[in-house]
């Protein structure tokens, strides 16, 4: 399964949000105060989680994902590439570390900003208060 996702704030910290598109479905909401960091390690864990609920958990253990965003830095963090430093980004490790677990298989990938548009254009739009 092909999933897409970004977070962003306005400020950092400031007004954050979320986007994740997941196969042909697509989610973007705010998620109040954040850093862009925690934004963007957040939309993992939603990505992670609506799909697990999308597929239903007996299909979710046979399910590959490809989790692809443009933050290079949340991607290296996951790959174990950088050491994670910033204390409050290790919850959010560890989340995506224990749901991960749920599915098949799931790799992470860095994609350029240009290939990530629609997952940004849906945290834009939360965080312009546009219904999605």
């Amino acid at each position: 399964m092909l999933i897409y996702t970004d977070g962003g704030s306005r400020g950092n910290p400031g007004r954050a949000a979320i986007g994740a598109v997941i196969g042909n479905k697509k989610y973007g909401e705010l998620i109040g105060i954040a850093t862009n960091n925690i934004a963007e390690y957040k939309a993992v864990i939603f990505a992670l989680k609506k799909a697990k609920q999308l597929l239903g958990k007996e299909k979710s253990g046979e399910t590959e994902l490809e989790m692809n965003m443009d933050s290079e830095l949340v991607y290296k963090q996951l790959t174990g590439q950088y050491k994670l430093k910033e204390e409050s980004l290790w919850p959010l490790f560890i989340e995506i570390w224990n749901t991960k677990q749920e599915f098949k298989k799931v790799e992470f990938f860095h994609v350029l900003r240009e290939k990530n548009r629609e997952a940004d254009k849906l945290v834009n739009q939360a965080l312009d208060g546009i219904l999605i």
